[in-house]
């Protein structure tokens, strides 16, 4: 499947959580009933993935989790902050690097319209 019917998709599946649920929950609420609506698509996503970092010539876990990973092509990265701030893209496309996956989506569940929350990546 091609990134951009990737990510539509999960866009989608976003919505309808949040067209459900409505902002105000904690994360893992949203992390959980994405994972279910992933899952009703034929998708095989994998949540709080660990993400061990390269350093020099070893690899360290430092405790970093992917919060959903759709293997070998998209890291989604979930907030359920007040705003999304320029460090939440930068820790994505560093958990992007690490992991060597060139698309990620940044979702922010705490919003009024779930799209003003939504932020795509590719590197």
């Amino acid at each position: 499947m091609k990134t951009d019917d990737l990510t539509h998709a999960v866009i989608g599946c976003a919505i309808e959580v949040h067209r459900t649920l409505g902002p105000g929950l904690l994360e893992s609420t949203y992390e959980a009933c994405l994972i279910y609506e992933l899952n009703k698509l034929g998708f095989t996503p994998k949540s709080q993935v660990d993400l061990p970092v390269y350093y020099k010539d070893t690899y360290i876990n430092a405790g970093y989790r992917l919060d959903i990973l759709l293997p070998d092509n998209l890291i989604i990265e979930l907030k359920s902050v007040d705003k999304l701030l320029p460090i939440h893209s930068a820790q994505l496309i560093t958990y992007m690097k690490l992991a060597n996956i060139g698309a990620g989506l940044l979702i922010n569940f705490n919003t009024i319209k779930l799209t003003d929350g939504i932020k795509r990546f590719n590197l």
